[in-house]
């Protein structure tokens, strides 16, 4: 074999040593590249920062709350925190020159149906009451409260007033005899003409019983009082009384008009409201709410030992009365008939 030239040897040592040099470069990145600890990722940081600032504000902000008052039920309930916003009132019209100057509207309510229920005094309880007879909203019964009242029908004229009124059924001869004339006013009498000026609207819910169902005795404790339509020289009493013929018996029974301010019902259903005292409210009923009274006209006359309600004698009458008016509606009656001292009709107009 001929010997190599020199230079072609030294070309040939000169590859090998580059080629060497190359592998080992190629060694160390791909060290650097697979085996260099990962950096941590600023977007995921910033992620977790976030999800932590934002659940803890979420919790700061969230108020603790407690449940309401269910309503319906004989536990007392305070009047809601916050209630449905009310529409804006329309604007006040002036007083016609002719208008009579009494604190007065009213709701004119015809008889709707009987049952054994008291959706305040037995709440969730049918049958376990005496028997009744409803007035104005057409579907109260053990189970009523204010939300099934306003998504109902009323008898009532004016139809927005969705409110129920309830007495113990009247029993002529032992069957049940019902009103023809039943009429609620809403009054501003009793008290001086400063409280009527800052009377306020009834609160949506509220739920009141006047009178007494358990009397023994035609007491102080009865509030109700007997009549005649067209017979006013018999004279009124807190028992049934002797009405001529071809004239009605009728019933009168005045609910209170001072308000505690705070709650919609009571455990008795009365304590949270008041009668006036000198012509004022007390000072632990300061809220002077209009006076409904209970007007109620049977087609019933005659012997008054053939009479008897479901709750007992006569001086046993009570009414129930659940506020189911509208707070627009109840607002601008008391704004326009009570504050002003003008009688109006079922319109709420003089």
């Amino acid at each position: 074999m001929s010997p190599v030239p020199t230079s072609r040897l030294r070309r040939r040592v000169l590859i090998a040593t580059l080629a060497v040099a190359g592998v080992v470069a190629s060694a160390v990145t791909a060290n650097a590249m697979f085996f260099s600890p990962p950096k941590p990722r600023p977007s995921a940081v910033s992620t977790t920062t976030t999800a932590t600032t934002t659940t803890s504000q979420h919790r700061t902000a969230a108020p603790a709350t407690s449940a309401p008052a269910e309503p319906g039920t004989s536990v007392p309930a305070a009047a809601p925190a916050t209630t449905k916003a009310a529409a804006p009132l329309p604007p006040q019209e002036p007083i016609p020159p002719n208008a009579v100057r009494v604190a007065e509207f009213v709701a004119e309510c015809p008889f709707t149906h009987r049952l054994p229920d008291d959706p305040i005094v037995m709440p969730n309880l049918p049958g376990a009451s005496h028997l009744h007879s409803f007035f104005g909203n057409v579907s109260t019964n053990a189970h009523s409260d204010i939300a099934s009242l306003e998504k109902a029908t009323s008898t009532c004229s004016p139809k927005a007033d969705l409110s129920s009124y309830w007495v113990p059924t009247l029993l002529v001869d032992g069957q049940p005899v019902e009103p023809t004339g039943t009429t609620f006013y809403y009054l501003g009498e009793g008290v001086r003409d400063d409280v009527i000026a800052r009377t306020q609207p009834l609160p949506y819910g509220l739920r009141i019983v006047a009178g007494n169902a358990k009397a023994t005795a035609p007491d102080g404790s009865t509030q109700s009082r007997w009549s005649c339509l067209h017979a006013g020289h018999v004279g009124a009493s807190k028992d049934f009384v002797n009405c001529p013929a071809g004239t009605m018996i009728e019933s009168y029974l005045d609910f209170p008009q001072c308000w505690n301010g705070k709650d919609l019902d009571s455990p008795d259903h009365k304590s949270h409201m008041s009668y006036p005292v000198a012509g004022d409210c007390p000072a632990t009923h300061p809220v002077p709410v209009p006076k409904l009274r209970q007007v109620l006209r049977y087609p019933a006359s005659g012997d008054p030992a053939r009479f008897k309600l479901s709750s007992g004698p006569g001086f046993t009458m009570h009414g129930d009365f659940f506020n189911a008016w509208p707070q627009t509606e109840m607002a601008q009656r008391v704004r326009d008939c009570i504050n002003r001292i003008v009688k109006c009709g079922p319109n709420g107009r003089p």
